[in-house]
């Protein structure tokens, strides 16, 4: 079971006990929707609830517990939303420096002020890279 995530584990065992989420979720005292974040591997169930958990699925607690830290469903993480965020936001400020000016619109201080956050970000992305 090592080769998948926790929460492809939860899901799967709990299907093979044909428990629902809620159902599953009423037997730990947590909403449906903790079970629903669990197996999509957005959130973690809580350290005291892991081992009612893995007793309720028949499953070992260290079979649970070893499972891949990080899903392969395509979630690419903080990181990854970060430079991209950081690599956007020259291009953006460069585009409203240039149509700002293009329509007469551009005040010299605004177009510091972007030109600034554009360098600034940019500056940001590349000393994440090293």
């Amino acid at each position: 079971m090592s080769n998948r995530s926790m929460g492809e584990i939860i899901s799967t065992m709990r299907k093979e006990k044909n428990l629902t989420q809620k159902e599953l979720g009423d037997l730990l005292n947590v909403t449906d929707k903790a079970v629903s974040k669990w197996e999509r591997d957005i959130a973690c169930p809580d350290t005291q609830t892991i081992p009612k958990l893995a007793e309720i699925l028949g499953i070992s607690l260290e079979g649970l517990m070893k499972a891949k830290s990080f899903p392969e469903n395509g979630h690419k993480g903080a990181d990854f939303l970060i430079d991209t965020i950081l690599k956007a936001l020259p291009l953006a400020m460069g585009i409203v420096i240039v149509v700002a000016s293009l329509l007469g619109t551009l005040e010299v201080k605004a177009g510091f002020t972007l030109m600034g956050i554009g360098l600034f970000s940019a500056g940001l992305y590349l000393l994440r890279q090293k």
